[in-house]
Formats: structure tokens, C-alpha cells, sequence
């Protein structure tokens, strides 16, 4: 495997959390970060990666949130063998069903962890065909969802970001669902994913923008799973951080635009001129 065709992409919106997470990303392996915390995540980042990593040598892609932490990061390895040899597009987490955090989509991923066959996506890459997805039709996927041990909602639309899975399922694209647990008794919010063997991987705290805020409830539960294990690893300087500073802007004339459509479909105007015409 070459390693130096695989990359990490931390989504960022806590740094001091960044800090103690990346040192324990896997050695020798390009990082990058797009920084978070002007809003821009979930589909924007996709879109963002889509964009700013085209024309990058990059065959695998591993997106890992700053609030998880590698429990044994060489396990990655493994499993993009698998999906090398199957063809699955990507690896994660079910959003719906795995975990009493998240309610919605089953057939959808939480980004917070994902593997992307990045070479393979790149030669289906639709940005226009993929934003068109975000709908979804009754019992339209036929994934075995009898193992789930929590709630989910399979007409569940709640995230911008399901459009890029639902994409990649219409488009025949194979995904490859990995599972999860809750490793503490006394902590019902971070999980444990494990790989094809059962062996754990990573926790994923969750709650990474209230950490370090003292009103927060999370920054105390989130520092002792931190704290489970020792680490004398430096943190990680990654190869760039990619800041979109004009996303605030583009992001209010979306909204704003989006609301005047709403306004304008609710007078009736379209239907008003098409009567005309």
C-alpha cells in the first residue's frame, strides 16, 4: 500500500481539541485541515473537499472529526484492503440506528469518521447531480436493518449532508457500514468503532464546539475518555490549513435566497404567471 497516496482531513471547529486528538493520527501520513469555525461543515465541507483536493494525488481519503481520537490507527489499513478489493466507495458510521445519539437516516454516514476510495469519487463527481439527492423515496434502498439497536427513521431528511449518500447509493456505489458501541457505563454519548474484526479503532466523544467551554457540560466527560490511555505524542502539524474566509458571505445569500424563494412560492407568483402564459 502506498501510504503517501492517504490523507486525513480534520473538519475543525475546536483547535485545543485538534491539538490533543492529531498526535495520535497515524505516523507518516499527509494531514490537512479545513478550519470549521466560520459554520462551514457537513455538506459545505464535502463540497469544499471536492474542490480544494481535485487535482490532488490522493487515492484515500480519511475524514476524522477533532473530537475522536485513534484508539489503533494502523486498523485503517485493513479496511481500505477491503475496500480495494470489493469496491466499496466508502467506510462509517450508520447516522441512524447505531447509536441513541443519532435518530435519522440509516441508509446515510456521520462524517465524524468516514474512509473514501477518494481516486473512485473523484471519476463520478457531480456536484450538480449530487445536490439533487437530497430527497428520499419509502423503502427505496434495501439494506438489511434488522441489526440496528436504536431508533432511526428511514424517510429521515434531517441533515444537508444525506444528499452525498443518497448520491452514491443511486449511483450503485457500495458503502461499507462499520460497527459501533458504547465503551463506558457511565458515559451514554461517546462511542467505540470497532473494524471487520471487531477490534476497536477510534472513540468519538461527540460535542467537540462546547469543549473547553466552562458552561458546557461536556468538557470534564469528553477529557476523561481523552485520558483513558497515556499520550507523549506531539500533536500534529498538518500539511495546510485551508480557511474558505468568504464562506460567511456565501452562506447569507444562500439563506437569503432560499428565503425569498420560500416567499415567493407561497404568493403564488409562479403558478400566477404560468396561468398567464
Amino acid at each position: 500500500m502506498d501510504k503517501s497516496k492517504i490523507a486525513i482531513l480534520s473538519t475543525v471547529n475546536n483547535f485545543l481539541l485538534y491539538e490533543k486528538s492529531s498526535s495520535l493520527y497515524p505516523f507518516k501520513i499527509q494531514s490537512y485541515v479545513f478550519d470549521g469555525r466560520n459554520g462551514m461543515f457537513g455538506i459545505y465541507s464535502i463540497l469544499y473537499m471536492m474542490k480544494i483536493f481535485k487535482n490532488k494525488e490522493i487515492d484515500w481519503l480519511v475524514l476524522m472529526d477533532e473530537d475522536a481520537l485513534f484508539i489503533d490507527s494502523d486498523l485503517i489499513y485493513p479496511i481500505i484492503d477491503k475496500m480495494k478489493k470489493d469496491n466499496y466507495i466508502i467506510a462509517g458510521v450508520r447516522d441512524g440506528g447505531s447509536l441513541p445519539e443519532r435518530s435519522g437516516s440509516p441508509y446515510a454516514m456521520n462524517p465524524f469518521f468516514s474512509i473514501i476510495n477518494f481516486k473512485e469519487l473523484k471519476k463520478i463527481w457531480n456536484k450538480k447531480e449530487m445536490l439533487k439527492n437530497h430527497y428520499i423515496n419509502e423503502d427505496e434502498f434495501n439494506d438489511d436493518l434488522s441489526t440496528l439497536k436504536y431508533p432511526f427513521n428511514k424517510m429521515s431528511m434531517s441533515e444537508p449532508y444525506y444528499c452525498f449518500y443518497f448520491w452514491l447509493k443511486r449511483k450503485n456505489q457500495k458503502m461499507l457500514y462499520l460497527e459501533v458501541d458504547l465503551p463506558f457505563d457511565d458515559d451514554k454519548i461517546t462511542n467505540v468503532v470497532y473494524d471487520l474484526n471487531k477490534k476497536a479503532i477510534l472513540y468519538h466523544t461527540w460535542f467537540s464546539r462546547e469543549y473547553g467551554d466552562i458552561r458546557g457540560r461536556h468538557t470534564n466527560r469528553i477529557d476523561r475518555v481523552f485520558n483513558v490511555f497515556e499520550n507523549t505524542n506531539d500533536s500534529v502539524t498538518p500539511n495546510k490549513i485551508y480557511k474558505d474566509s468568504l464562506f460567511p458571505l456565501k452562506n447569507w445569500f444562500r439563506r437569503l435566497k432560499k428565503n425569498l424563494l420560500k416567499r415567493v412560492m407561497k404568493t403564488g407568483f409562479f403558478s400566477y404567471k404560468s396561468n398567464v402564459v
